[in-house]
């Protein structure tokens, strides 16, 4: 049984981040043609899997799917209006660089270079002791799975829009710059923007990475009752008595000694052996796995995470869609809420009780909201969201309502049951058990109300011999090998920015619609058990792939085995950067006419390039220090090259592309960042709400 059965889809030409679109419908259960699609390679094999290929597929597509600029688009007659003129009434989703519209619509670009531009180069790795570390792009091509996921997000909704033909612009620059939402909320609003170099403990106190006999693990005793179960894990080591380190400022402001000491105490262990006593005396802890440990992971096995497939020629252990779905017996849903939408948006009429707290889940429920849907955030008594102590929760919060329940309490919980029986989408990101324990979990609730869809977000999974382990984002970036693959070779690897968090807040929205389109064809809920670990290992299916074929994943900078020159280089100025990446000989000559140092290479090919690499480096460098970050890029992209500067999240704030194309929202204070993308049928806005400001008017909504 699927979610999308019926729903059809077009994916049009190349490009990894269509494919990537197509491949989450597909999973989903649409049935999905890819026209000219790449399968030239094990990772575009992986893509493309499952696919069809019909020459009516424009036709009779209810989406189509296609990446390109817009003169790109043009001159291969997948504009809109070539397009509606076969097809006037499917939702058409358009991927491109830096979006349709703007001074920059027709830039080239790469993977690298959209690192640099979004800003999320400066933060993957977290702050850096030296300065003269290079910034450096995520390994696996993610500026393709982050693009996709949101087009698909964008397109699944477009399908739900009432009026039917809606068009979504997405930008991978913009896709990718929203991860780090909370640093754009923060550029905008005060002018400040994050730091790369470490300060104090670098964020270390919240999660850090211990050296261990075997390699490394991640720990995150974040919280003062997770510290003193720390320090008994670690058998109540003398200098846990130590002044310097009594409370949280304390071993931020001493961290550099704290941290000695305990990696003096955990290199006599295995890593697995650490992570086993902290997650004993429940503090948050994982290794740090080699992508080659998860293929014979127990837990992934259970869940029937890896299927085998025929790629290139090998049968090889591949990912599949990162949830599961369990659908209730008994009849369909008879109360009708999801049946219709008369209203503006997608999910108009559709009301989602939001039990999840910090990123992930808010995050997925800030874009239902936005997309038109009724959002009850549900707080407990006290501080509520811990997104609230920062900018998190002023971008997160938009256009929802808050309410206080008391789930310890027996009125709370009856409120809360009450409120589920009137809900089509409940999302939940507790530790595995706790909803059940409360009564709140997916079985009594689709009991009263058939048709709820019931979406669970957790670390592992809901099932699997790891279900209950203690896990947050930035520890599965570490587990998963993703940490550990995002650094320049030689260096140790650090946690990096919350990564995982906000890439499945944009999966978790495109499922639940998903589930919303089904039920609106007379279908029951559903419950979608959503693994983070799962979707972490989804996106990096090119290193699993590779690694299948004989190719070790090991950490690689900006190094690249497909283009040259491809490096990120110091510009005038301090910690300015320049990203350049070239893919073609044109390129390369017209990166020579340029470049007065490169003058004398204009013949070189793809190979002779690499063979001569550190001296084209060396004449690049020479280059960027006499000139601007900003005044460098220009004078690339003027002769088509892929180049950008590393961008920071105030250059973002003042950034001419991005405030043509409106992605920046107003606000008291300055300005908020937007969606990544850009969609015909609009969105919704509003602040966000203070702790419990809605709790009167939501139930005497609901219960009158």
């Amino acid at each position: 049984m699927s979610l999308l059965a019926g729903l059809t889809v077009a994916q049009l030409g190349p490009g990894d981040a269509a494919a990537v679109c197509g491949r989450l419908f597909a999973d989903a259960g649409a049935d999905v043609s890819a026209l000219d699609a790449d399968s030239s390679c094990p990772f575009s094999a992986f893509l493309n899997h499952g696919k069809t290929r019909k020459s009516d597929a424009i036709a009779s597509a209810d989406v189509i799917i296609v990446q390109g600029g817009p003169a790109a688009l043009r001159a291969r007659g997948h504009d809109v209006g070539s397009l509606r003129r076969r097809n006037s009434s499917a939702a058409i989703v358009l991927i491109s660089n830096f979006g349709q519209t703007g001074p920059m619509a027709d830039a080239p670009a790469t993977d690298l270079t959209l690192f640099a531009a979004s800003g999320i180069a400066r933060m993957l790795t977290g702050q850096v002791d030296d300065l003269a570390e290079p910034p450096v792009r995520a390994v696996g091509e993610q500026s393709a799975f982050i693009g996709g996921a949101a087009a698909a997000c964008a397109g699944m909704h477009a399908v739900l829009s009432p009026r039917g033909g809606a068009v979504v612009d997405v930008s991978l620059q913009e896709a990718l710059a929203t991860l780090a939402v909370t640093e754009l909320a923060r550029g905008g609003l005060t002018g400040q923007s994050w730091p790369r170099k470490r300060v104090a403990d670098g964020n270390g106190a919240t999660v850090t990475i211990l050296p261990a006999r075997d390699g490394y693990v991640a720990i995150s005793p974040r919280e003062e009752r997770q510290w003193r179960a720390w320090l008994a894990a670690m058998g109540q080591p003398a200098w846990g008595d130590d002044p310097r380190f009594a409370q949280k400022p304390d071993r931020v402001a001493n961290w550099d000694a704290l941290h000695a000491l305990m990696s003096d105490w955990s290199r006599g262990l295995d890593k697995q052996q650490v992570a086993d006593l902290a997650q004993a005396a429940h503090v948050p802890s994982l290794p740090m796995r080699d992508l080659a440990e998860h293929l014979t992971s127990p837990q992934l096995a259970e869940r029937g995470f890896f299927e085998p497939l025929e790629i290139a020629g090998r049968v090889v252990m591949a990912p599949s869609a990162p949830y599961n779905l369990i659908f209730p017996e008994g009849p369909a849903d008879a109360s009708g809420r999801a049946a219709a939408n008369t209203g503006d948006l997608p999910l108009t009429g559709v009301r989602v009780l939001d039990f999840s707290w910090v990123i992930a889940g808010p995050t997925a429920t800030r874009y239902m909201a936005a997309l038109g849907a009724d959002v009850i955030k549900v707080e407990a008594p006290g501080a509520g969201d811990p997104g609230r102590a920062s900018e998190l929760h002023t971008v997160l919060g938009q256009a929802k309502r808050a309410i206080v329940l008391d789930l310890k309490q027996p009125a709370g919980l009856e409120a809360a049951r009450a409120l589920a029986a009137q809900s089509d989408i409940l999302v939940e990101n507790f530790a595995t058990g706790v909803m059940e324990r409360l009564g709140l979990g997916a079985a009594d609730l689709q009991a009263a109300n058939p048709g709820l869809v019931y979406l669970s977000a957790s670390g592992m999974g809901r099932t699997g011999p790891d279900a209950k382990a203690v896990a947050y984002g930035t520890l599965l970036q570490c587990y998963s090998g993703f940490a550990g693959l995002n650094r320049h070779a030689g260096r140790p690897p650090r946690v990096g920015f919350a990564w995982l968090d906000p890439m499945c807040g944009l999966l978790l929205p495109f499922i639940a619609a998903a589930a919303i389109w089904r039920r609106r064809r007379g279908a029951a809920g559903v419950r979608i058990d959503f693994s983070m670990i799962e979707a972490m290992l989804w996106t990096l299916a090119k290193p699993l792939m590779e690694l299948q074929h004989g190719e070790l994943p090991a950490p690689v900078g900006n190094d690249s085995d497909r283009f040259a020159p491809h490096s990120v280089y110091a510009c005038a100025g301090e910690d300015a950067w320049l990203a350049v990446a070239v893919t073609t000989d044109a390129e390369w000559r017209r990166l020579t006419h340029t470049v007065p140092g490169l003058a004398d290479l204009a013949s070189l090919d793809l190979a002779g390039r690499r063979e001569r690499g550190r001296e084209i480096d060396a004449a690049l460098a020479d280059w960027c220090k006499e000139l601007s970050a900003t005044q460098a890029a220009a004078a690339l992209q003027e002769v088509d090259v892929p180049a950008a500067a590393v961008a920071t999240s105030t250059d973002l704030v003042a950034d001419a592309h991005l405030q043509a194309r409106g992605f920046w929202d107003a606000h008291a204070d300055g300005v908020l960042p937007g969606l990544p993308w850009r969609a015909s049928f609009g969105r919704q806005t509003g602040a966000a709400p203070e702790l419990g400001a809605d709790t009167e008017a939501v139930l005497k909504d609901v219960f009158g």
